[in-house]
């Protein structure tokens, strides 16, 4: 299994060619690499050139760092056909990104709206019509988080809509701090998705439908919005014995190429002494669930 380091908590403070000594420094063999401005903005175009890149490919190469997923979000779903030809036209780079960044794995949201569920899912399957040629003649595999306020957000319905396209390119992102907006149990969902499961994103949240649903309150009374966090494991309400038992049940922490990256956005003002705990309490339960490590 690999452990990735998300490296959005050093967006502020390091230019992008640093982040593979920052992530080697923290311990992590491996990054996945998020959002950027200088490489893959969310929802435009992405902006790296091939000198970028092979740049970039240095710094991995000297930090002795390995690229696990890229991670590019953008409006793939959209209802509004602009905005799903142009995710369509940037997704397209960020694939051939990938491909020279030697990457086998691209992370990303359905990024569609929940107001408009029935026509975000037709934008989905219509953008994948166009994708999915393109994934398979690159041998890469797509895995897909039903995000927080997204036309899919209940992990089951996610993952039929995933086996809806039916090709063994697309799978699914369990990301734990949306444990809470996926609504089914834990076990049930990766379970129903142990096929699926490729990739997990490692943080805590609290659990928002705790205390008959007012541990949160939001103004005005009744509103559309969504609250999670991406804290430490241990400073929320997941059930961490459960996740990792699951993914141990599912047969993730014995895979060799199963990527589990560290997706804490709480702590900036100390991402190191954060990322570094990460990564040994990850250890300390893989290990404690009888899973191994690279």
């Amino acid at each position: 299994m690999k452990y990735a380091q998300d490296p959005t908590p050093f967006h502020h403070d390091h230019a992008l060619l640093d982040f593979p000594g920052v992530v080697a420094d923290l311990g992590y063999e491996w990054i996945q690499l998020t959002p950027h401005k200088d490489l893959i903005p969310f929802f435009r175009h992405p902006r790296a050139d091939k000198a970028l890149l092979t740049a970039l490919k240095k710094s991995c190469a000297d930090a002795g760092i390995g690229i696990a997923s890229l991670l590019p979000v953008q409006r793939i779903s959209a209802p509004d056909e602009w905005a799903r030809e142009a995710a369509v036209r940037n997704f397209t780079r960020a694939i051939e990104i990938a491909v020279e960044l030697d990457v086998r794995v691209i992370g990303t949201e359905f990024s569609g709206r929940p107001e408009r569920s029935e026509e975000s899912e037709a934008a989905f399957y219509r953008t994948m019509e166009e994708l999915l040629p393109i994934l398979e003649r690159e041998d890469i595999t797509l895995l897909i988080d039903p995000h927080p306020d997204d036309f899919v957000e209940d992990g089951l319905e996610a993952i039929r809509v995933i086996r809806g396209l039916d090709s063994p390119k697309v799978g699914m992102v369990y990301v734990a701090c949306h444990t809470f907006h996926m609504v089914q149990p834990m076990r049930d969902i990766m379970r129903a998705g142990k096929d699926l499961i490729k990739l997990v994103h490692v943080a805590d949240t609290m659990n928002h439908h705790a205390s008959h649903g007012l541990r949160y309150i939001s103004n005005p009374p009744g509103n559309a919005a969504r609250v999670h966090q991406h804290l430490r494991i241990g400073a929320g309400d997941v059930d961490w014995d459960d996740f990792y038992g699951g993914l141990a049940e599912i047969g993730f922490l014995s895979d060799p190429e199963s990527i589990m990256c560290n997706s804490v956005f709480a702590e900036d003002e100390n991402a190191d002494e954060m990322s570094r705990y990460q990564l040994q309490t990850m250890k300390d339960l893989v290990a404690k669930h009888g899973g191994s490590h690279s």
